[in-house]
């Protein structure tokens, strides 16, 4: 599939048809000093000469208007003569236009998202009205969306991080702008206070975007909200790996973007999610249904599923996440693997363990014992108590979550949920994008390739331009060794040939290695796998972060085992006849590392039970009493597993007890939000939130992050 960028409309304007409202909006947001400075940042050019032109530049209205109007001839160039030729037409302008003249260029030009390039489209994509028929807020509004349009053009309240950041941070901005820019100017321009201070974000009418693709000859052009998330994931990703590309210049400038996803396969995922019966309880159009796959050999994305709703529905699978629950267990196998502790190593995995920083018992699924059991049957078996022994055996808990981000998880996940021993039973929040790029690193013997969809991008004189990864896109990077590959690889088989994930069983016997997760309470619900040559993950979920639960299938018996499996199946059967892979087999074990043995020794008075019991409590407690419960506002986890909290002794842990008291000395980053405020937001971001963009804000609310410390795998 390819996308085509330029496909605008625009309708140009005179100088005296627009209106004060629109020219105090965009000066506001832009440059409040336009009139009265020069037509370049003298401090832009001291950075494009520091650093070859990397560091930006480029902030005044003249040098914005200069790159767009002359955006095919500057595009194709390296960085450092781009941003010099910009600033020298920048010097031109300013000296042969008046500033009403540039001032006017540069808003018939602008990209404001909609499809609306120059103000006039904008006020009628926005607002269905003429440009003279805006408002003061209606103008703030177009003003303040110039630098990020595609982020704003469906923002609304319930949204992910964009809702927040603009009603937070951007729209205050503005009438603090608007106030200041009256007094500087003698109230020629902008607002008094008062007036900027009772502006209001204006309602905008609906807007059903159809995407602009390129479609394969003989491809299906119905479905609008496939190509709708095509055409957000394909903007954010060339704006994150291209630097010489910006919104605007990727809006207009006739660019075409070639990707490596499979129209087919994005239909195959769709139709995944009918093997799901209708939900319980609850509206269809709450629940998540997140799908990507993943090439292991090159990183290159091949199918996703966004969801339904382009314009109301945050993409299911690129930037909605979720509890991984124990399908993060791969992650702490990867790390004991790579640290010599091998697979026949011998762990407790008795039922209702206590460890150091929990204050309630760890339990297992099914309330039984499993001691002892070595790290294959742990896995196969998904036993919560080993996994959480094993967490606490490798070298640090930071380890854990290294190792999940060098295989493929975003960094930015690792970060959502308290980093305690319960990270083995997948308290950290992760996108279906994270897992399919994490567990591809598994499929393809340890060497990681950046998980992409971009595969080329000419601009609009047909120039190939070079991203700025070629070299790991190219190359990748070995994460671990092609024996820890080989010996997770041959655990995670278990799974599926004798353990929960039966159900991901493929038709033709190919071999298949992944790892089914549940949350506590069923909040997520997943199941992640692999061939050797296609990796896909499923994540079920519900954007309320509330349990799941299915006609047939109650929320006691929802498990990633139960569901998400079967939709991994019907994706993996139609892609396997799509791609026409091969049925290649896994390498076999390797058993590095050493045999260790942690799993207590009976001592010789110990007597077996005549009449042991093999079956669990009919009514096992799944919330801990109230007097395990060192903070009487900590409500548990509600499954048993406890929370980490503080010691007896009346010294704590500020990475676990709530209460404590954070040590002097210099502040962290996160110091300024408060240590688990998980709506704390920085106050501009710094990434696209598409690449991790993620889920942060609104978002984490509804995707259950803030309820992280207390959701725990109950596991399948």
């Amino acid at each position: 599939m390819a996308v085509t960028t330029g496909e605008v409309q625009r309708v140009s304007v005179e100088t005296d048809e627009i209106p004060q409202t629109v020219v105090n909006g965009v000066l506001a947001a832009e440059q409040d000093g336009f009139y009265d400075d020069p037509g370049i940042d003298i401090m832009g050019i001291g950075r494009a000469i520091a650093f070859g032109g990397s560091a930006g530049g480029g902030s005044t209205i003249t040098q914005q208007m200069a790159r767009n109007y002359y955006t095919n001839e500057l595009s194709s160039e390296q960085t450092y003569s781009r941003k010099i030729r910009e600033i020298f037409i920048a010097i031109k302008l300013d000296q042969d236009l008046d500033k009403d003249e540039i001032l006017t260029m540069y808003l018939n030009t602008i990209y404001f998202g909609r499809g609306a390039s120059g103000i006039e489209m904008a006020a009628e994509r926005y607002f269905d009205k003429e440009l003279d028929e805006l408002d003061d807020a209606e103008g703030a509004f177009l003003g303040l969306i110039i630098q990020q349009p595609s982020k704003f053009e469906n923002v609304q309240e319930g949204d992910d991080f964009w809702y927040t950041y603009l009603t937070e941070e951007r729209w205050p901005y503005m009438q603090r702008q608007l106030a200041r820019m009256h007094e500087d100017s003698g109230g020629e321009r902008g607002l008094s206070e008062d007036q900027a201070m009772a502006l209001e974000i204006p309602t905008r009418v609906e807007y059903n975007p159809e995407g602009e693709i390129a479609q394969e000859e003989g491809e299906d052009s119905e479905d609008t909200a496939k190509y709708g998330y095509v055409r957000q994931a394909v903007t954010s990703e060339v704006l994150r790996r291209y630097e010489n590309v910006d919104e605007q210049v990727l809006a207009i400038g006739g660019y075409r973007v070639e990707t490596s996803l499979n129209s087919q396969l994005m239909d195959a995922a769709s139709r995944a999610f009918e093997e799901l019966p209708p939900v319980s309880g609850f509206e269809q159009e709450e629940l998540m249904e997140g799908l990507t796959a993943i090439d292991p050999a090159t990183g290159q994305i091949v199918a996703f599923h966004g969801g339904d709703d382009v314009v109301t529905d945050t993409d299911n699978s690129l930037i909605h996440r979720t509890q991984a629950g124990s399908s993060y267990k791969p992650y702490v196998l990867a790390t004991a693997l790579s640290q010599n502790i091998g697979l026949r190593t011998q762990l407790d995995g008795s039922n209702a363990r206590e460890f150091p920083g929990l204050v309630s018992p760890v339990s297992n699924s099914d309330n039984a014992d499993h001691n002892p059991t070595d790290l294959i049957d742990s896995t196969a078996n998904s036993i919560n108590t080993s996994y959480v022994d094993l967490a606490t055996r490798v070298d640090s808990l930071d380890s854990i979550d290294e190792m999940a981000v060098n295989l493929g998880v975003g960094e930015e996940q690792v970060t959502s949920s308290a980093r305690g021993p319960l990270i083995a039973l997948g308290t950290h929040a992760v996108s279906a994008l994270d897992q399919a790029s994490a567990y591809a690193t598994f499929a393809n013997g340890g060497d990681h390739f950046p998980a992409h969809m971009v595969t080329a991008v000419y601009d609009g004189e047909g120039n190939l331009l070079e991203p700025n990864d070629l070299d790991e896109i190219e190359s990748g990077d070995p994460v671990i060794s092609d024996g820890v590959a080989a010996d997770a690889t041959y655990a995670m088989r278990q799974v599926v040939e004798a353990g929960g994930g039966d159900a991901a069983r493929l038709s033709d016997g190919r071999p298949v290695a992944g790892k089914t997760g549940t949350s506590s309470s069923a909040v997520s619900a997943w199941f992640v796998g692999y061939t050797p040559n296609l990796t896909a993950a499923v994540g079920l979920s519900r954007s309320t972060a509330e349990p799941l639960a299915f006609e047939s299938v109650g929320n006691s018996a929802v498990f990633g085992g139960s569901t998400s499996a079967l939709v991994w199946k019907a994706f993996m059967e139609e892609a396997v006849g799509i791609l026409e892979l091969p049925p290649d087999d896994f390498p076999p074990p390797q058993y590095v590392g050493e045999e260790m043995n942690f799993a207590p020794t009976p001592t010789a008075s110990e007597e077996p039970s005549e009449d042991p019991s093999e079956s669990p409590s009919e009514d096992p407690s799944e919330s801990p009493s109230d007097d395990d419960l060192c903070d009487p506002n900590n409500q548990g986890n509600g499954n048993g597993n406890g929370l980490p909290g503080c010691d007896d002794d009346g010294e704590c842990d500020p990475r676990f007890d709530l209460n404590c008291e954070i040590p002097s000395g210099p502040p962290g980053p996160s110091d300024e939000c408060g240590r688990f405020d998980l709506d704390c937001q920085e106050p501009e971001p710094t990434t696209d939130p598409t690449d991790d963009d993620t889920g942060t804000g609104n978002e984490r609310n509804r995707q259950g992050v803030g309820n992280a410390l207390v959701r725990p795998s109950r596991e399948d």
